[in-house]
């Protein structure tokens, strides 16, 4: 499967000892990501997957995955790979982000890939793709950016 470019390894260096461990912990509060039966999948500093098995109620009138499903699994990719990367005792917001639907979000899995392009203090910017897996072949059917809050004393 195709992935994102990403940084050199230690490219990004945590401001949290235990990033991973409060990546997990937030990914199981997220009531919605339960809801859906997303997961997460490879985790490291910069960089989140989350990947979502299809169900017949997670699409739309075509029998694809919808939209806003697509858009809820890489805004939380986005965000974890921005979360790796804030400090301890912080917790993450999503400012904006744009979506652009390249193909229709046609299989079996779906797989978010979330990237950290730039960390800042207060902002972060992030790159999200979206693959479809049908009979083990990707289909690019989205691409992200977002930026994302940190949100200083909140976890």
């Amino acid at each position: 499967m195709p992935h994102t470019a990403r940084p050199a390894k230690n490219a990004f260096q945590p401001r949290n000892p235990d990033w991973e461990a409060a990546v997990r912990g937030s990914f199981a509060r997220q009531n919605v990501m339960r809801l859906i039966g997303a997961e997460l999948g490879a985790l490291a500093p910069g960089h989140c997957e989350i990947r979502l098995p299809f169900r017949d109620d997670l699409t739309q009138q075509n029998g694809y995955f919808h939209a806003g499903i697509t858009s809820t699994i890489v805004d939380s990719a986005g965000g974890y790979a921005g979360y790796t990367l804030m400090p301890a005792g912080s917790d993450v917001l999503t400012v904006e982000f744009k979506l652009n639907l390249l193909a229709p979000a046609d299989g079996d899995l779906l797989v978010a890939e979330g990237q950290v392009l730039k960390s800042g203090r207060n902002l972060v910017i992030t790159r999200g793709e979206v693959y479809a897996i049908r009979n083990g072949k990707a289909t690019h059917c989205a691409t992200m950016q977002q930026t994302l809050m940190t949100m200083h004393g909140k976890a």
